[in-house]
């Protein structure tokens, strides 16, 4: 019995060890049951065994692909009360992982709206809670509030970085700088003078 649970583990295994292969080459839209069965080297039928659907496929896979990385550390950078030096150390945590990992990130942003909501829904959630956590040291209510979270929603996408970085060159460093400069530029201090 021992022995079988092992094959079953292993299979499983397996399994999503070929769709996080296939996510990070082709991206989930193309990623395909046969494709998945093919890779893994069983048939269509084991695949639905181990995930009878697509939510629990990707679950599986995305929690074994971020075992496998060093991931933002926003409870690191929530402890900085200057709000620059907090935004700083934030971006830069956050182009670092998005350069280590930009293959998979493309394939998963480009596909997103293919994902399971379940999934969808919490990439929003951690774009929102990262936003939030480098917004909070910041004054400003209102439209002062709002024009400060839009320029930090832009400054942590994935899609900015690439822009930044992979189409024009910059390193995670002076794209951080960048994206900084601009929000600080646009923030008012407590006394109502923007900050440098």
């Amino acid at each position: 019995m021992r022995r079988r649970a092992e094959q079953v583990d292993q299979t499983r295994q397996r399994i999503v060890e070929a769709t996080v292969e296939l996510h990070g080459s082709v991206g989930p839209a193309a990623t395909t049951i046969a494709a998945i069965a093919d890779r893994a080297g069983v048939t269509r039928l084991t695949v639905y065994r181990h995930f009878p659907d697509q939510s629990a496929l990707f679950s599986a896979c995305s929690a074994h692909w971020a075992s496998r990385q060093q991931l933002p550390n926003p409870a690191a950078w929530s402890g900085i009360d200057d709000p620059a030096a907090r935004l700083r150390a934030g971006l830069a945590d956050l182009y670092r992982f998005y350069r280590a990992c930009a293959s998979m990130l493309t394939h998963i942003q480009r596909d997103l709206a293919t994902l399971p909501e379940a999934h969808q829904q919490a990439i929003r959630d951690g774009d929102t809670l990262v936003r939030d956590l480098l917004t909070a040291p910041f004054d400003g209510t209102g439209d002062e509030h709002r024009r400060l979270c839009a320029a930090v929603g832009h400054a942590i996408s994935f899609w900015t970085w690439r822009s930044l970085c992979l189409d024009q060159g910059l390193t995670d460093t002076e794209a951080a700088e960048a994206m900084t400069g601009m929000i600080l530029a646009i923030t008012p201090t407590p006394h109502g003078e923007p900050a440098r």
